[in-house]
């Protein structure tokens, strides 16, 4: 990592974000850097306004994401007031407002979600115990109706779970901490675990639900390594979000109003949420147009 790269990095923790957002970050900045000895050997300064529109034309040409290329841009705004700070600049060259990328209404945001004859096979996919153990299962499920970001999945404790109200306790983004109705083959399958599987392990008295061989609770990327092993079996692409966008999607259509869904999801706000599942999913688009 060059000297800039790390003052930013320093100046961040001195700031007190988290060590994901720095990380975040630090990488985009790194891009860009590697961007401007490629591209622009004659700039002189870090950062001007010439280089952040060639770069943001660069990621528009090369297909990036407008996800991607807008967290891009707002790294580099933080970048922006880092040097400002430091007297390395004397402008702010980039206003989130005017530099985003726009897009179509009705465009925007748009999600993928699991169709229900995907997930009816999923579920059946499931019911192989030859293949899937019963805190595979229980993962499944756990993400398919909680709707729980992968961290807060794996962070799970067993006194986040009431069995005598059904529901359980997530702590999310922020500390903020939230209450998720369980279904009863929910619990009835944690309570399988429990008194099966869970006990084989060493890490039996882990204060965390999901528990493996080597860990007192199971690695994030543990789950996300099987997700993909059994997507080349079920012929088509799992991953953690997936689920999350799929619980919010499922009960919008099944007529939940948006407070609701929002309150489940965590959500800051409830326009974050409208933000993303108002819109129609991309299939459901497509199947529109199908129409025609």
């Amino acid at each position: 990592m060059n000297e800039l790269a790390k003052a930013f990095q320093q100046w961040l923790t001195e700031e007190g974000r988290s060590p994901k957002t720095i990380e975040s970050y630090v990488g985009d900045i790194k891009g860009f850097q590697k961007y401007l000895s490629e591209k622009a050997a004659t700039e002189s300064k870090p950062l001007s306004r010439f280089s952040f529109v060639r770069y943001k034309q660069y990621l528009l040409d090369n297909k990036y994401k407008v996800a991607t290329i807008s967290k891009k841009i707002n790294s580099l705004k933080v970048y922006n007031d880092f040097l400002q700070s430091k007297g390395l600049v004397d402008a702010n060259y980039i206003q989130l407002k005017k530099d985003k990328v726009q897009i179509a209404a009705g465009s925007e945001h748009t999600v993928t979600a699991l169709s229900e004859e995907e997930i009816e096979r999923l579920l059946f996919y499931l019911e192989d115990h030859a293949k899937v153990s019963i805190r595979n299962k229980l993962i499944a499920y756990l993400l398919l109706y909680t709707g729980v970001r992968v961290t807060e999945l794996v962070n799970i404790k067993l006194a986040d779970i009431d069995s005598l109200t059904y529901s359980l306790t997530v702590r999310g983004k922020g500390g903020k901490v939230r209450e998720i109705s369980l279904r009863q083959d929910v619990l009835q399958l944690i309570k399988q675990y429990q008194l099966g599987e869970r006990m084989q392990s060493r890490f039996q008295e882990s204060e965390y639900l999901l528990v493996s061989q080597r860990a007192k609770k199971i690695h994030r990327d543990r789950v996300r390594g099987w997700l993909k092993i059994i997507s080349k079996e079920l012929g088509f692409k799992l991953h953690p979000h997936l689920f999350r966008h799929t619980f919010c999607t499922r009960l919008l259509h099944k007529g939940v109003d948006l407070t609701t869904v929002s309150k489940l999801a965590g959500h800051s706000t409830v326009n974050m949420t409208a933000k993303f599942y108002i819109q129609t999913t991309r299939q459901e688009k497509q199947n529109a147009v199908d129409r025609l």
